[in-house]
């Protein structure tokens, strides 16, 4: 009986095995799915020699399977030791905490793990639990008035603007609110950073007063996704964090995380989530396969199609406009191609966090780093070019 029962644990962890490695990704060689291994080769020794400034990593996903995954060592206590223990608008309140910029034991990678901050691709990840909750009906109509989530007799500022602001306005960073985040985040003027050294971020946000009419004028704003974790918890009871961990993370196989809260106690949704890089692709992969992932709906094909199609176009007016981005709900969406005709799909977060998807070419590859300060860091341009050049079956040359 002893042995029949240790055979039939044997057999349950032989099990569990399994389905925990079928939800990870199967690996490839570069070359068996198109990849130049020569010009790699040559591409990772640029990282590696410092040419984009502070790389902590690289993966590349293609055809669903992970084809390279590399991290590149940096001494972070050195590096930005002697800025970890001054007072700064990236060290606002508290040298030991989450939100010095500088502290190794926080950045970039989540007590020196194999976690890495995402910062404002938490806004993006963000967008996708809630088209998770659209696509289960358990999250409102995105023409939901904002207020409706909000005491009006304790809201500052509120006029007609305000009352009109919509959920999707939120999404399209097109809320309204007079906010002044194109300013350097060092520079201690910049809303976003003065969001984060207050007490309440939401109250902070909520209460700006409006300079635009909502939904008219693309206008960045990391205060927008913090209200969104707001009424995240509003209209379905639950921690946005909890909901993404159960409904998202858990179906891809993403088991490690780290989600920072702020001094209120709620979900960083604008910048805060930290995720393994391989993990980050399963979220931009999923995407790629029009929401579906081992078979199952995560998110609907209209949410998908929804987010990753431009409601804003960045360089409209401008002469240089082909090179611009364009902004869906919270997806950049980068041109490329010979007359910029396609479009590549990707997060963007301080310091050098840059998923990006490549839907033509059935690829995702994943940028992590840290670079603050006036030394290299990574174009938007070699972020997607260097990558698309490495195919060999691509026929854009």
């Amino acid at each position: 009986m002893l042995k029949i029962k240790s055979l039939i644990v044997a057999v349950l962890l032989l099990t569990f095995a399994a389905q925990a490695q079928q939800k990870d990704w199967p690996i490839a060689t570069p070359k068996s799915v198109g990849i130049d291994t020569k010009a790699l080769a040559v591409f990772d020794a640029e990282i590696a020699a410092g040419k984009f400034g502070y790389i902590d990593s690289f993966t590349i996903i293609r055809h669903g399977k992970l084809v390279f995954e590399k991290r590149y060592p940096h001494d972070y206590d050195k590096i930005y030791g002697v800025d970890a223990k001054k007072q700064s608008p990236l060290n606002p309140h508290d040298p030991t905490g989450p939100y010095n910029y500088f502290n190794s034991w926080w950045h970039p990678w989540y007590q020196r793990g194999e976690l890495h901050t995402l910062q404002s691709v938490s806004k993006t990840i963000t967008s996708i639990i809630i088209g998770v909750a659209r696509n289960r009906k358990e999250f409102p109509d995105l023409d939901t008035p904002v207020m409706n989530f909000f005491d009006a007799s304790k809201v500052s500022n509120l006029d007609d603007r305000k009352r009109r602001m919509t959920i999707r306005h939120l999404l399209t960073m097109s809320a309204g609110f007079d906010w002044k985040e194109d300013l350097p985040y060092s520079n201690p003027e910049n809303t976003g950073i003065q969001m984060e050294a207050s007490s309440d971020w939401v109250d902070y946000t909520i209460n700006r007063p409006m300079q635009y009419e909502p939904g008219k004028v693309y206008h960045y704003n990391s205060g927008a996704t913090q209200i969104l974790a707001h009424i995240f918890r509003v209209a379905t009871g639950t921690d946005i964090e909890e909901y993404g961990a159960r409904h998202l993370f858990a179906p891809l196989g993403i088991d490690q995380f780290y989600w920072k809260r702020t001094p209120s106690g709620l979900v960083d949704s604008e910048g805060g989530l930290y995720l393994r890089p391989r993990d980050v692709a399963k979220l931009w992969y999923l995407f790629l396969k029009n929401g579906v992932w081992d078979g199952k709906q995560i998110v609907s094909h209209e949410w998908v199609k929804d987010s990753v199609k431009p409601h804003f176009d960045l360089g409209t007016g401008r002469s240089d406009a082909a090179a611009l981005p364009k902004y869906g709900l919270k997806w950049w969406l980068y041109p490329f191609g010979k007359e910029n005709e396609k479009l590549a799909w990707a997060g963007s977060g301080f310091g050098g966090q840059r998923p990006i998807a490549f839907p033509e070419y059935d690829m995702v590859v994943v940028f992590t780093a840290w670079n603050h300060g006036t030394g290299p860091s990574m174009r938007t341009r070699d972020a997607i070019y260097r990558p698309l050049e490495l195919l060999t079956d691509r026929p854009m040359k």
